[in-house]
Parts: structure tokens; sequence; C-alpha cells
């Protein structure tokens, strides 16, 4: 590791820049501040991703602590996300808590592989509109499983399915709770109008604070963390390898697979957006390396799945933090207030939570953008809004994955439809040949019995069938036929096999067939496939004017 992409931001703070008084002083300010934020939010997403909430707060803690530690990014903070409550779920209605803790070490190495493998760039080309679609659909799926708790509904945990949700919900409307009802208003209030009379003190926190002691003093009947999950711990585990069924781990990789691509997402995208308010710049191959480490040893110690929180991170910049340090005083910060705290939790109200967790996917659904895609092209719409569909009456995992081959699909059309293929008639040549190009066809004498043809685009798989369309708009066989390649970048496998069929047909019609001006990449493919050797040295040409020169050598002794 060589390599400066793969050294943690604190190595570089604390032994590169140095690391001074003020400087620590702002990380310990900001630090203790998203520490707080994160206590109610990392309770709340652990119950609503079907674990106990102390396996949130043992996260937060832990894989806190390595994310900032040794990821690639000054003031990323760690933690369990919204982003995973659905898959989080389904994977524990499927698999047991066992299942999820195997499923997310599995991830994890998957992450530690994909970053000592340079795919951080990589995972930045997942489409916007796939990103757009699985988001609101997780937001969606968030939203609806803090129904129960909402209304006060007496019923069991509700089903993974969206559908059988709601069917389950109306069957127990007539429980519902209108105390729990009222309660969850007034915390939405609070948590809503908070920011205004101070952001210092995040509106969940407040709404706990104050709305908590307010059931337990009045006695509201309402349900409480106590009733539904008995005592929490307020000290860590100590670090065990999960229990499972070992017979099911073919079938943990793909909710695995999932984990990681959607952790791999998250963190790099809350990176990019904290390189826009800080003007810094992230290292995307560390970061993965350290979300990696992080979810094979949050297991270790009953936590869930974690990667980097957009919200949690900006709350981070916003109070002064500047290195690494800030993300690690907020896991240590969460780890006192555990401790200090944690026996006093079980008194925390459901629908407080519920109604943390209903901001917490407003705030993610990126409904705005959302309604501006649809103004899109329709291959982008049909992205987002099939995985919109597939993340809510589906799976998520299925949506990710159907995302991502319908976007390579699209991309792979798109790029055939830039690959031309044509003759060069007056049309073409009005279209390229400007006076500009001194290098225009139109400019060059062409012999008779000569035709050439252009390729515009990158010659691969997708293009290929173009290729061969337009070669068979040849009325008869010409003497010599030129490709000019002077625009493909590119030529894969198919390209090289559909080029390969034109040479033969030409060595059957007796025609001469000449490159020209081809590039690198095809050069280096021509040459590794023998098809530079049966074409012959003399008729491939990196200038239109050396194979116009052939062509005429060519055809000047039948004349």
């Amino acid at each position: 590791m060589k390599d400066a992409s793969f050294k943690p931001k604190l190595y570089t703070v604390l032994f590169k820049e140095g690391y001074s008084l003020s400087l620590f002083n702002r990380d310990l300010l900001a630090g203790i501040l998203v520490g707080i934020v994160a206590l109610p939010l990392s309770i709340a997403l652990a119950i609503a991703s079907g674990v106990k909430p102390e396996q949130g707060l043992f996260t937060a803690v832990i894989a806190g602590f390595l994310i900032s530690a040794l990821g690639g990014s000054r003031v990323q903070i760690g933690g369990p996300t919204g982003a995973f409550i659905v898959l989080v779920y389904n994977t524990v209605q499927q698999f047991g808590y066992g299942g999820l803790a195997v499923a997310t070490m599995l991830a994890g190495a998957f992450l530690l592989v994909m970053g000592v493998m340079r795919f951080g760039s990589m995972i930045k080309f997942i489409p916007y509109p796939l990103t757009v679609g699985f988001t609101c659909g997780i937001a969606v799926l968030i939203a609806v499983t803090q129904i129960r708790d909402l209304l006060g509904l007496e019923m069991p945990p509700p089903p993974a399915e969206f559908h059988e949700k709601m069917i389950a919900y109306a069957e127990h409307i007539g429980s519902l709770n209108v105390y729990a009802i009222g309660l969850a208003l007034l915390a939405f209030a609070i948590i809503l109008f908070w920011p205004r009379v101070s952001r210092r003190m995040p509106g969940s926190l407040v709404a706990i604070l104050v709305l908590t002691p307010l059931v337990a003093l009045l006695k509201i009947p309402v349900a409480t963390i106590g009733t539904h999950f008995g005592s929490v711990p307020n000290m860590l585990p100590a670090p065990a390898l999960p229990q499972m069924d070992w017979h099911q781990l073919p079938r943990l990789f793909q909710p695995a697979f999932a984990i990681a691509l959607l952790g791999g997402i998250e963190s790099l995208l809350s990176a990019v957006v904290a390189d826009g308010m800080t003007g810094r710049r992230h290292r995307s191959n560390t970061e993965l390396v350290a979300q990696g480490i992080a979810n094979l040893v949050s297991p270790l110690f009953a936590g869930i799945p974690a990667t980097g929180a957009i919200a949690r991170t900006a709350t981070n910049i916003r109070n002064g933090g500047k290195t690494p340090v800030a993300g690690i005083i907020h896991a240590l910060t969460l780890l006192v207030l555990m401790i200090a705290l944690g026996k006093w939790t079980v008194l925390i109200p459901m629908p407080v939570l519920a109604a943390i967790l209903i901001k917490v996917a407003i705030d993610m659904g990126e409904w705005r953008l959302f309604i501006r895609l649809f103004r899109a092209q329709r291959g982008d719409v049909l992205i987002m809004v099939s995985t919109f569909l597939l993340t809510v009456f589906v799976d998520l995992t299925i949506a990710i994955e159907s995302g991502v081959i319908m976007a390579a699909f699209l991309f792979m059309y798109r790029m055939a439809e830039s690959t031309q293929v044509n003759f060069i008639t007056d049309d073409v040549a009005d279209e390229e040949d400007e006076d500009s190009d001194p290098d225009a066809t139109r400019h060059r004498s062409v012999p008779e019995g000569v035709e050439v043809f252009e390729i515009y685009g990158p010659f691969f798989f997708g293009a290929a069938d173009r290729f061969k369309d337009a070669m068979g708009q040849l009325e008869k066989p010409p003497k010599v036929l030129i490709l000019r390649m002077r625009h493909v970048p590119m030529i894969d496998a198919t390209g090289l096999r559909a080029m390969a069929d034109v040479f033969a047909k030409c060595q059957k019609d007796g025609t001469t067939l000449i490159l020209s001006g081809v590039q690198a990449q095809p050069w280096d493919e021509l040459v590794g496939a023998g098809l530079y050797r049966r074409i012959g040295p003399a008729n491939v040409h990196d200038h239109f004017d050396r194979a116009l020169d052939r062509a005429r050598e060519v055809v000047a002794p039948r004349e």
C-alpha cells in the first residue's frame, strides 16, 4: 500500500500535516455534537431495521470509530443509516440476526477487495436515475414500517413485504391508539420547528428529552422501548463470531452483494457531498477499505451494516469538524452516552421514534429530483421508475441488480446508436468534411473502383450488426475497400469478429481490404488477434493519404 490513495486521512493529518490544539478544540466540539445527534438516530434505525435498539449504538460506536480512523475522508461520519433499513429488515426476517451478521461480514470482505482493487472510481459510474429510484423507494418503505408505532397498533412485527404490511395494518386498524398519534404529531412538530430555535441541539433529541419524561410522569398509555424490547444493556458486548446455520451461506451472497454495493454507493456519495462542503478531496479506495473493515468488525460486536451517513457528516462539517479526530470523538461520545444513559432508553416512547424515522424518510427521498427526472430521456425514466417500484413492491436487492443491468443495457444501446458506419457520400461529407478538417475525404482524389467507408465511435459488440448492415449496402464488390477508423477509439472481440468476416468476404470477392487511421487500442487488438497479419501490414495505415496510395497501387495494374 505504497500508493497515497490507500493511506487513511488520519495518518495524513497526524503525521504529514501536523495536528494543532486549535484543530482539536474544533474537532472536540463537533464530535460531541454529532455524537449527541447520532444517539436517537442509532436507536431508531436499529429498531426500524428489525434488531434490538442497542445494536444500533454498538454499530455507531464500533463502525463509526473504524470508518473515521481508517477512512479516506477527513470528515466522514459512519454508522447505521436509513439506506440499510429495508435490506437489513428483510435479511433478518429471512435468515435471523446470525444470517445478517454473516452477510454483513461478507459485504465487508467485498468492500475491502473493491478498495484494494481500486474499484472506488467505478462505483461513481452508478447512474443517477438508479440512485434516485432506490433512494425514494427506501424512503417510502421506511415511512411504511413506522405505521404500527405511529398509530399505536396492537399487532406483532409486520411482515417484510410491502403489500403484506399494508394488509396487516388494515386488519389491526381497529386497535389504533389516539395517544400514540397525538404524541407522534407533537414529536414531529418539535423536530420540524426546533431548528428555528437552535441548530446546535438536534430536534430529534429535543423531542425525546421533552416527551419521554412527559409520558413517564403522566403514564400515557403508549408503547416504549422497554415494553417492546425489555432492558437495554449499557456496555459493549464481548466480541464473538455470529451464530447461524452455515448451510444457508450460499443464499447470503445476494444480500451481501446488495449491502456492499449500497454501502459503497452511500459512503462515496457522502464523501463527495463532504468534498463539496469543505473544498477537499477524499480517497475513494481508502474509504472502501475502511468501510470493508468496519463491516467485518461490526457484527463481532452484535452490530449491523454501516456506511457513511450524509446528514451526520454534514452536521460534523457545519459544527467545525476538520479532521477524522471529530469522527473518533463522535464514537467515543456515543459510548459514554450509552454507558451513562443506556438504562434510561427503555422509557423512550415508540411513537416518538416513529416520528424521527418519518422525518429521516422525508429528508432521504429526493422527490423533487424524482419528479424532475420524468423530463429526462425515456431510458433514464424507465430505470428510475423500475428501480423505485422494484424496491417498494419486490426487493431492494433485486431492484439494485435489475437497475444496474438495465443501466448497462441502456448505456450499450446509446453507445451503439452513437456508432455510425457510412459510405463517404455528399451528405456525410457535408457533416464531417469541413474546410477546417485537412483530412476530409472530399479533399482527396479517390480512384475508380475504390469504395470508402468511415466508422464513427467505439466498434464494440453493440455496433457490430450496424457495421455488417452498412457493408451489405455494397451493390457489387469493389476492387478496393477502405475502412477509415480515425474516429474509432476502441474495438472489442465482437468488433474484431465482424471485421474478420468482412475481410473473409473481401477475400472471396477478390477485394483488397485497407484500413486507415487505426488508433492505438484497435491496432493492438488487430495485432493480438492475428488480423493485422492476415490483412497484411501493407494494407493497414495510420493516415488516409497512405491508404489511398496503397489503393492506387492495387487498382493501377487493372486499368
